[in-house]
């Protein structure tokens, strides 16, 4: 299987490369469209800041390839929240696959969200094995609103989407290669969609 992770300057990918190869899986960092075109699977991964991150692959071309996927693609937190309609951080312009916005936590709540938090209403392969109310690990500040995509949710300040699906598209907010065991058995059940 061919697995590779987007590298566009915006993600924390050597401990998400370390989480695969935990798994036994070799994943090849790239920002190449033809490899990322011929991958089985694909990792989208993101830390950092939303408008800054768009640049960066409008300036590489993948603001094109990447909704143009077939195969499975896994958006991880920033990468993610890219993937939505768009994000009231830098007032970005996301990639539209997903159709819902994300917004910015309230100042009446701790900014960021830092650290581990039970996600609900699973739903999807992705969660095989997964029990409801598991515990992953989390560092955002913003977050993607309840949608009918939604296939978990997680509660800060109010319900948001914690992971959502749409078609071979997967999103997830929290960070699986931090959230031990269950995030384990999440990303190898991306591995086996």
């Amino acid at each position: 299987m061919k697995l590779v992770i987007i590298n566009y300057g915006a993600g924390n990918i050597k401990s998400i490369q370390f989480a695969f190869k935990r798994l036994g899986f070799d994943a090849v960092l790239s920002n190449d469209a033809e490899e990322i075109k011929k991958a089985d699977k694909v990792i989208f991964p993101g830390v950092g800041e939303a408008s800054s991150a768009m640049t960066k692959l409008r300036e590489s071309g993948l603001d094109k390839v990447i909704p143009q996927l077939k195969q499975p693609v896994l958006g991880i937190c920033l990468g993610m929240q890219l993937m939505c309609r768009s994000s009231e951080e830098g007032n970005t312009k996301g990639l539209d696959i997903f159709d819902v916005d994300v917004k910015r936590f309230s100042n009446a709540v701790k900014v960021p969200q830092m650290g581990w938090n039970s996600i609900q209403g699973l739903k999807s392969d992705l969660f095989k094995g997964v029990d409801e109310n598991a515990y992953m690990y989390l560092v955002h500040s913003y977050y993607a609103e309840d949608t009918d995509e939604s296939i978990a949710t997680s509660f800060y300040e109010k319900k948001y989407a914690t992971a959502i699906q749409k078609g071979n598209f997967y999103g997830v907010q929290f960070h699986p290669e931090k959230s031990g065991k269950v995030g384990e058995i999440i990303l190898e059940n991306f591995l086996n969609l």
